[in-house]
């Protein structure tokens, strides 16, 4: 029995030994290892500074989810610009000439504007033109508002009687005269006298240029005038110019067809449109504007691309003048109202 006793103790010392004496690790194993995916692990980005952290990246997207939905009803492909109307055309052109910086084409431009009575946008334009630098655009804006015969000008025409350059002054007279205002008269007479009734006399100081038929021609009818008449001045001496060309004479017959209601007459201005001189071809359309007639609108549109410049914006203004009037409402007349007599 004592001796089971000890061989008992040295068996448990051995057990203790044996026991207490393992690795530490074993007795703590690691957790298992992350499945390898072939790739190095990438390490975290750190925060730059002033920014906030990324939130954690969500998996990328499927293609059909990276395409943006779309909108119910699609876009239509965009259509050419319509072309632009006549009248929308004839105003374009106008507008270009009488604000541009070529003396000669504002004068023609602003001298057709005489062609629309009655339309507020061509007097507006032509009481402008009346202010301009240059006196052949001056004159040119006197003579297209004696032919609107607006009355409501004739304040700043008068004023026009005083203008420093002749042409201006005899414009304006012409204008007054065709609204038969007698304040023109004051004009013609010191034409005649060289003197003027009311001590302004301005063209009395250009007496050598009324002795010249030459500069008398060029006071009339100087470049961007056109043919103004000046009761007959203007006419005569542009005639003495002219002597070996017969359009002064067609440019003649072609005003006065203008007041002929014979639609053979209308015809006649339609094939003078077409003519090989820009002044009888101005006259013709000027004389189809005047006539009244829509159905010329065929016709005078042909021309807004005329390579004179007097001759396309006189066809422009004809145009928006035939178009006015074919658009304008007709007026009705009202019935007379028939009285029966009582029984």
């Amino acid at each position: 029995m004592s001796t089971f006793v000890p061989r008992i103790s040295s068996v448990l010392l051995v057990f203790c030994c044996l026991l207490f004496g393992q690795d530490p690790k074993s007795q703590n194993p690691s957790p298992p290892a992350e499945p390898q995916t072939g790739a190095p692990a990438q390490p975290a980005p750190s925060a730059q500074p002033g920014t906030n952290p990324s939130p954690q990246q969500e998996p990328a997207p499927s293609p059909a989810a990276e395409q943006p939905e779309k909108p119910s009803t699609e876009k239509a492909e965009a259509k050419p610009a319509a072309p632009r109307s006549s009248e929308q055309e004839a105003w374009d052109l106008l507008d270009s000439a009488c604000g541009g910086d070529n003396t000669r084409q504002r004068a023609d431009a602003v001298r057709v504007l005489g062609l629309m009575p009655g339309d507020p946008k061509a007097l507006k334009m032509a009481e402008k033109a009346l202010t301009d630098e240059k006196p052949e655009v001056r004159a040119a804006a006197a003579n297209a508002l004696g032919e609107m015969k607006s009355r409501s000008s004739i304040p700043k025409l008068t004023k026009a009687l005083d203008d420093e350059d002749p042409t201006v002054a005899l414009a304006a007279a012409h204008a007054l005269d065709l609204m038969h205002d007698d304040r023109a008269y004051d004009v013609y007479y010191e034409i005649l006298t060289g003197e003027r009734k009311s001590n302004k006399g301005l063209i009395a100081s250009q007496a050598a240029t009324l002795k010249d038929p030459k500069k008398l021609a060029m006071l009339g009818f100087s470049e961007g005038i056109g043919f103004i008449p000046f009761a007959g001045i203007g006419w005569e001496a542009f005639r003495a110019i002219k002597k070996d060309d017969s359009s002064p004479v067609r440019v003649a017959a072609a005003k006065v067809l203008a007041k002929d209601p014979d639609p053979a007459s209308k015809k006649a201005l339609e094939d003078a449109a077409g003519d090989k001189s820009w002044l009888v071809r101005t006259a013709a359309l000027e004389s189809l504007a005047k006539r009244g007639d829509p159905r010329a609108l065929e016709t005078v549109e042909l021309y807004m691309s005329d390579d004179k410049d007097e001759v396309k914006y006189t066809a422009a203004a004809a145009t928006l003048h035939l178009m006015a009037i074919r658009d304008a409402k007709p007026v009705m007349k009202k019935k007379p109202v028939v009285r029966r007599r009582s029984k």
